[in-house]
């Protein structure tokens, strides 16, 4: 068995659905590039390395760190919710915002069931080993028809420790009929570490609810992410999200979306800034099961030094699934001779009358473009900055909310820019 599979699973005492999740997990191992789903991305390194578990207490967080982050705010530090960093102050009645822990203890068990999604494919591996581990993250709640107008701020610090740690965090976020709001999920690294997170989120949109959610992760160079987000959307719902991989040595997220609902609808953009020896690596699985849904979807990548993309975008339109409207769009910069990018768009139609199209593309710099700027008298590093920096920022334009969103999202990418893609 793999070492990491060792550690992970070395004290564990889980009983019921989280043995199975275990159990299943260490019987089919780690996925290897015979698995489609994980071709492009090895797991050879990692599977050698062992993790511990996070211990109760930490050492302090830096407060700039969170200088800029207001209120409401739910605050994670190596996986663990810190009730003195957190502030929930600003959450209207009728939204609640609590840890999974909290959550689980409730008697209701309509309020406890975080943990109820169980994982049959062998290469959902990490989301089997979540279902069996995670013993905290967020639950965000809002009532029929409550508009939450400030966003909900969710904040994960990766912290420096006596090892290698490795934590499970399960979230979740539930809009009633009619509700709205706004998530932005803050990654950040407390200082350099190679911890292991792992985590697993449900996003649950009923009938005419509207979210928008803006993920941004920025973790250390050398921490390994899992994400697996499964969201499903009722009718007239509308999801907008954004995703920012900036960080981490390898980070990988998986999207499923189903629109279950009629004229449900989903735009969801990312970036993707592989530099260094980054390996980012993003799968899409938008399925469209109701009539007259649309999806919109526009990813940016980008590979400098060593670096390394992956980006999977697959959409299937259902049977019976008519008057779907669904675009994907992946384009991608190469900025080194010795960076990769993969791309593989996909495309599955089992229904009449829909209107869908897909395309990705893979080029560098445009050479008109630099010679314009460098004519200006622009350094060629300043040059080179301006033109990715404008290349990344479409993404934003259709899912942020507000101008003071778009700015704080808009210096997380120069910021990553002017300290990796030059380097």
């Amino acid at each position: 068995m793999a070492t990491l599979l060792d550690s992970l699973a070395a004290g564990f005492s889980g009983g019921g659905a989280r043995r199975a999740a275990m159990e299943a997990a260490l019987r089919d191992g780690l996925p290897h590039a015979r698995s489609e789903a994980w071709k492009y991305t090895s797991l050879r390194q990692l599977e050698r390395r062992g993790f511990s578990p996070v211990p109760l207490a930490h050492a302090g967080v830096d407060p700039a760190l969170l200088a800029g982050i207001p209120a409401p705010r739910l605050v994670f530090v190596n996986g663990r919710h810190d009730a003195a960093l957190s502030d929930l102050s600003g959450l209207p009645e009728g939204a609640r915002l609590l840890t999974m822990a909290q959550a689980l203890a409730d008697p209701d068990p309509r309020e406890s069931n975080v943990l109820a999604r169980s994982y049959e494919r062998a290469d959902e591996v990490f989301a089997r080993l979540n279902a069996a581990l995670a013993d905290d993250g967020a639950v965000l709640r809002i009532a029929e028809g409550v508009a939450v107008e400030a966003p909900v701020h969710l904040v994960f610090i990766g912290l420096p420790a006596e090892g290698d740690l490795a934590w499970h965090s399960r979230h979740l976020v539930e809009l009633r009929r009619g509700a709205s709001a706004t998530v932005i999920e803050h990654h950040v690294a407390g200082g350099e570490h190679a911890h292991l997170g792992n985590t697993v989120a449900h996003v649950h949109l009923a009938a005419n609810a509207t979210l928008r959610h803006a993920r941004v992760q920025d973790e250390s160079d050398r921490a390994t992410l899992f994400t697996h987000t499964d969201a499903v959307l009722a009718r007239e719902s509308s999801y907008r999200r954004l995703d920012l991989e900036l960080g981490g040595a390898l980070s990988r997220h998986e999207l499923n979306v189903r629109l279950e609902g009629e004229r449900a609808e989903l735009v969801a953009n990312g970036v993707l800034l592989a530099s260094g020896r980054r390996h980012l690596d993003t799968r899409l699985g938008i399925v469209h099961i109701a009539r007259d849904t649309r999806c919109e979807l526009g990813w940016r990548g980008m590979a400098a030094g060593r670096g390394r993309a992956v980006f999977h975008g697959g959409i299937e339109i259902r049977e019976g699934a008519d008057g779907t409207d669904a675009r994907l769009s992946n384009k991608n910069l190469l900025l080194s001779d010795t960076a990769e990018i993969d791309t593989q768009p996909v495309l599955v139609i089992h229904a009449d009358e829909v209107t869908a199209a897909h395309g990705a593309t893979v080029g560098q710099l445009d050479d008109n473009a630099m010679f314009y700027l460098r004519s200006r008298g622009l350094p060629e590093d300043e040059a080179r900055a301006l033109l990715t920096a404008a290349f990344v920022r479409e993404p934003l334009v259709s899912v942020v909310g507000t101008p003071a969103m778009r700015e704080m999202l808009e210096e997380w990418l120069d910021r990553a820019i002017a300290g990796q893609v030059l380097a």
